[in-house]
């Protein structure tokens, strides 16, 4: 298996964004309802005042008509200075205590007011940091008038503290900087409407904050996802060859007698079936005889159809490639291994009294147990009674006989067996067959189940001829039945099929195991 760096371009990842676009539409709408939530019933009402100085480069000159480019630059500069100043604990402080005096002159000022909007201390006072926290200071559009606002709970809060910082600041400059001066212009009046929370702006970050994240957690999962989803990737990453790619289809049905999550396992008799995915089956059985060709055993014509893991559709695969091959006038035998979750009785409604199991414990002939004709050309030998020991049957010498002999009588012999990371049943009866047709689940199975599924291979000498790529998910309405299969040789044989077309299905779901 190969070790290829995988890299997402701009057009994969544009395609893996609309492919889960509601997602992305879906956390962008929560992120849009959580913001909205928390401006409306969390985040206090605020509101804002303004109070603007005018400063002086020189105080001496204020009968002078005519003020000179140098002195506006120097008061452009003083404004500077006197923020630095202004934002000194003392001035906060000052500040703090003519807002708590003001009280007895402002009939709109409460202490209650007062308390709402800042932390007082434990000596009654207000405290700095809370005074800091609610003011900006600014030069006003870089000229020398210096605008300072005031942000609280309360608009009557916000004004006083605007005009409390205009009292204070002019006297305080002029002493501790001792150069230019500071007029006040006009004095802060109470807004009454809220500056803040701004809902809308709030709304629209919370719904792209969750488009984002959404978009993000798309991505990296995409890039932490090991499953198979590209034929090409299967082919170079475990230079195995694809003979197969089977589109998603079928509705999900309760079938009796088994759990809740069973599928209705559908074939390509079914009224149903698109028309593209027996097409798909149809191309894949050219590549399948290309691939028994190529083997070195005895029975060229005899393989078995697994897959790494559990409900992955080996089962529905097997029996829709024996219907594509009996449909081209082969006589064709496929016979259910699985003798430890039998499901080929199911699919084809024939009775599982009788099958193989019966036939390699030499309890009975295969002519009574083999359901002949379940459809033209095709017979099926279902498991049978229920063995103890899988395993042990599958690997005795008898069953390397019946299989030798029923290839001689048959064009193809399909063998459905478990999956091979899980028993290894499939891996007991390699020598008596052409190799295994390893099945695929598109976005489940994983590389590193490949790699297992090889290793295991390997080790009993068997051969896996090559792959399905099973339940492909394609964008809604974009059925484009299109289909390329390739077969690759280790010894450069190569062989080719593509076709194309249009189905108008749009009933996506596969049928499982």
């Amino acid at each position: 298996m190969q070790d290829n760096k995988e890299e997402l371009s701009l057009k994969d990842i544009f395609g893996l964004l609309i492919s889960k676009i509601w997602i992305i539409i879906i956390l962008g709408a929560i992120g849009f309802v959580i913001a909205f939530c928390i401006s409306k019933f969390v985040m206090p009402l605020k509101y804002s005042s303004t109070v603007s100085m005018y400063v002086k480069s020189n105080a001496n000159k204020k009968e002078e008509q005519n003020v000179n480019l140098n002195e506006l630059n120097a008061s452009k500069s003083l404004v500077t200075t006197y923020i630095v100043v202004l934002k000194n604990t003392s001035v906060l402080k000052e500040v703090g205590n003519e807002l708590i005096n003001s009280i007895e002159t402002n009939d709109n000022l409460t202490e209650e007011k007062i308390k709402k909007c800042f932390k007082i201390t434990d000596d009654g006072t207000i405290d700095p940091s809370s005074i800091l926290s609610c003011v900006s200071m600014q030069s006003s559009n870089g000229t020398e008038v210096l605008e300072i606002s005031a942000t609280t709970k309360d608009p009557d809060v916000s004004a006083a503290l605007c005009n409390c910082y205009s009292k204070v600041a002019p006297g305080f400059l002029v002493r501790v900087v001792g150069a230019g001066s500071v007029e006040t212009i006009g004095e802060a009046e109470p807004k009454y409407s809220a500056v803040s929370p701004r809902t809308k702006m709030n709304c629209l970050i919370g719904g792209f904050a969750g488009a984002f994240l959404a978009i993000v957690i798309i991505i990296v999962a995409d890039l932490l996802d090991n499953s198979v989803k590209s034929a090409d990737d299967i082919t170079h990453k475990c230079d195995m060859a694809v003979i197969g790619e089977i589109d998603q289809f079928g509705t999900t049905k309760k079938i009796k007698g088994e759990t809740s999550t069973s599928a209705k396992r559908y074939t390509i008799l079914d009224p149903d079936t698109p028309f593209y995915v027996n097409e798909s089956y149809k191309a894949m059985r050219t590549n399948i005889t290309f691939a028994l060709a190529a083997s070195t055993s005895k029975n060229k014509n005899v393989f078995a159809v697994a897959s790494a893991n559990p409900s992955e559709g080996k089962s529905t695969t097997a029996a829709n490639i024996a219907i594509a091959l009996a449909q081209m006038d082969c006589k064709v035998l496929l016979i259910d291994a699985d003798l430890r979750k039998p499901v080929q009785h199911r699919i084809f409604k024939v009775n599982n009294k009788l099958g193989l199991t019966n036939v390699l414990v030499q309890m009975e002939i295969f002519e009574d147990c083999v359901k002949r004709e379940v459809i033209p050309n095709l017979d099926l030998l279902t498991t049978g009674t229920k063995p103890p020991n899988p395993s042990e049957i599958l690997a005795s010498d008898y069953t390397a006989d019946v299989l030798s002999g029923l290839s001689q009588m048959y064009d193809y012999v399909i063998i459905d067996t478990p999956p091979v990371n899980v028993v290894s049943d499939a891996m007991v009866i390699s020598k008596s067959i052409a190799g295994i047709l390893l099945v695929l689940k598109y976005g489940t199975t994983t590389y590193e189940d490949i790699k297992e599924a090889t290793r295991r291979a390997e080790l009993s000498n068997s051969s896996i001829v090559g792959c399905v790529l099973n339940g492909i998910k394609r964008r809604a309405g974009a059925h484009n039945y299109k289909y390329k299969y390739k077969y690759k040789y280790k010894n450069y044989y190569s062989y080719g099929y593509g076709s194309s077309g249009k189905s108008d299905d749009s009933k996506p779901t596969t049928a499982n195991d």
